[in-house]
């Protein structure tokens, strides 16, 4: 069993604020219960961003970012059973051991098993796949899509239907996974009810989809960009709004409309003065509002403990509560089957070397 390095091209980040570098790096091969995949497409989330930015306290440069990322199983280290070579897959940032405390429960899908090596960006082992002109290159939230071969755990991949477009089904990794699972897994959206979302990114349209298929009767969006309004009404946005069309906070504008407040609100941004709006545009002895975006280092939420006296819920969800290799594969599925929309996300297809144009585009809201 001989295993070679592979040479490859990688978006490699140097250090933090500057674009990201095509180069040619070296992936070496798996180690025991390691997986190297062939990385067939990749989308470009905020969360890469923020990593970027230098904002992200456990953000090591150098080091391959990406972590929406669809591919085929190239090889496989000693011990793998899940997965073989040619397997098609999904990378996982949550993986999903089965083992520890946090998977044998239903409450939570956060895996533990890896969490401390993963955000030190290196392997389980605690050494680096990657190499570029003699460096080790760190990796990002155990999955680097960023490049034309990774390496990841074989608890963070999901074997998914052959069949399936890899340019679209990628997108399962993070967002849309991440926003539908946060209205029906997290919130339990039901049937007849309102709900507000805060941010018509990819994250909100898949919360408005999950809303949608969960039979809420009014979905409200709520973006200070209007382009995103018509896109959000494909979605199932009932109606859309923007908090600087008033004078009055957003969340007494939404208290109005619904006659004491949504059931549901979700905060798709990572803005603390927007999630304490969700919370406050929420009824009186039921609503639940759930955190999804993730907010800058060391910035804390803040509201008047009566509003959760008064029967409010505040809630955050990660990866949309998904347990990640039993259920990405079924979400799979509910694409095949067109039960979820994925296409309809996709604005552009770029090649590889223009990823920097992709964040651009990202950052100007197109």
């Amino acid at each position: 069993f001989f295993f070679q390095v592979i040479k490859c091209k990688a978006a490699v980040a140097w250090e933090a604020g500057k674009p990201l570098s095509i180069e040619e790096v070296e992936v070496a091969p798996p180690k025991a219960h390691e997986v190297r995949i062939k990385i067939v497409a990749t989308a470009v989330c905020h969360t890469d961003a923020y990593t970027l930015s230098g904002a992200d306290p456990e953000g090591c440069f150098p080091v391959i970012l990406g972590h929406e990322g669809a591919g085929i199983v190239e090889s496989v280290g000693e011990g793998v059973t899940k997965v073989k070579k040619g397997d098609t897959v999904i990378p996982l940032y949550i993986p999903q051991c089965g083992e520890c405390k946090f998977c044998k429960n239903p409450k939570t899908n956060l895996c533990q098993k890896i969490r401390i090596t993963q955000g030190k960006g290196v392997m389980p082992d605690g050494t680096s796949r990657f190499t570029c002109k003699g460096k080790q290159i760190y990796h990002f939230m155990g999955t680097s899509t960023f490049s034309e071969y990774t390496v990841v755990a074989d608890i963070s991949v999901a074997k998914i239907d052959a069949a399936a477009p890899l340019d679209r089904v990628c997108l399962l990794g993070c967002g849309i996974s991440t926003g539908y699972g946060a209205a029906v897994n997290t919130a339990k959206v039901e049937p007849g009810s309102t709900c507000a979302v805060f941010g018509l990114g990819g994250v909100g349209l898949a919360v408005i989809m999950g809303c949608k298929i969960a039979g809420a009767s009014r979905i409200i969006g709520i973006d200070i960009n209007k382009g995103k309004y018509a896109r959000a009404k494909e979605f199932g946005a009932t109606e859309c709004i923007s908090p600087q069309d008033s004078k009055k906070p957003i969340q007494e504008v939404l208290v109005e409309m619904t006659d004491g407040g949504v059931d549901y609100s979700f905060e798709c941004i990572g803005n603390v003065a927007v999630m304490r709006a969700a919370l406050e545009a929420c009824h009186k002895g039921w609503g639940v509002s759930v955190i999804i975006g993730v907010a800058a280092a060391g910035q804390e939420i803040s509201t008047r403990p009566f509003q959760l006296v008064t029967g409010r819920t505040w809630k955050g969800t990660a990866f949309g509560g998904w347990k990640s290799v039993d259920n990405v594969p079924k979400l799979v599925t509910e694409y095949m089957s067109k039960k979820i929309k994925i296409d309809e996300f996709v604005t552009h297809t770029l090649p590889f070397d223009k990823i920097n144009e992709a964040f651009e585009l990202m950052h100007s809201g197109e």
